[in-house]
């Protein structure tokens, strides 16, 4: 059985559909969740779903092996869902290759430090970009540079908002995510 590690910091809708997608599959399982923000969401959604969840500050990720030793003990992979925190060295010293991440655009665009949620989608809405997406990519020692794994596109509509981009953006993430991380452990 090989076991995921699910890294969040936020409400948890995708760990959720991970959690739910993995419920009862035969060779994978969700073994944790670990967040880096005490009052997330995502908490919530773990104690609903029977996951055992953990806290730890972000001072435990960069200056102990606090977090490696956790998931090196619960896990053979780690899935980033909305994690906010760059991997430090450590953890993808011991897990090269098998941490997975997912972007909310089509990578190489609007990608890197910053570049998260409603950012993005700001900044998609302002150059009028006639389409985005979703990368799910594997993770490296650089934001969002990691080898693209797949990627899945919606159009833009010029009287798109940003929170309009979002909701099609999130219906990707729920529709391809868990089934692309079930391909490419298995594989």
């Amino acid at each position: 059985m090989k076991r995921i590690a699910i890294l969040a910091s936020g409400s948890g809708s995708n760990a959720e559909n991970i959690v739910q997608h993995f419920k009862n599959h035969p060779e994978i399982s969700v073994s944790c969740i670990v967040c880096n923000r005490r009052e997330a969401k995502v908490f919530e959604r773990a104690k609903k779903l029977q996951i055992p969840s953990y806290y730890f500050p972000k001072t435990d990720f960069y200056q102990t092996d606090k977090v490696l030793q956790l998931i090196k003990e619960e896990a053979d992979w780690i899935v980033l869902a909305g994690f906010l925190l760059k991997i430090p060295q450590n953890i993808l010293d011991v897990f090269p290759n098998n941490i997975i991440n997912i972007h909310p655009a089509l990578l190489p665009k609007f990608g890197g430090k910053g570049m998260y949620g409603m950012h993005v989608h700001k900044a998609v809405r302002e150059m009028n970009e006639p389409e985005t997406g979703i990368t799910i990519h594997m993770v490296n020692e650089n934001y969002d540079e990691g080898a693209v794994i797949y990627q899945a596109k919606t159009p833009v509509s010029k009287s798109d908002t940003p929170e309009d981009i979002a909701a099609k953006i999130h219906q990707l993430e729920q529709k391809y995510f868990p089934k692309v991380i079930e391909n490419t452990i298995l594989q």
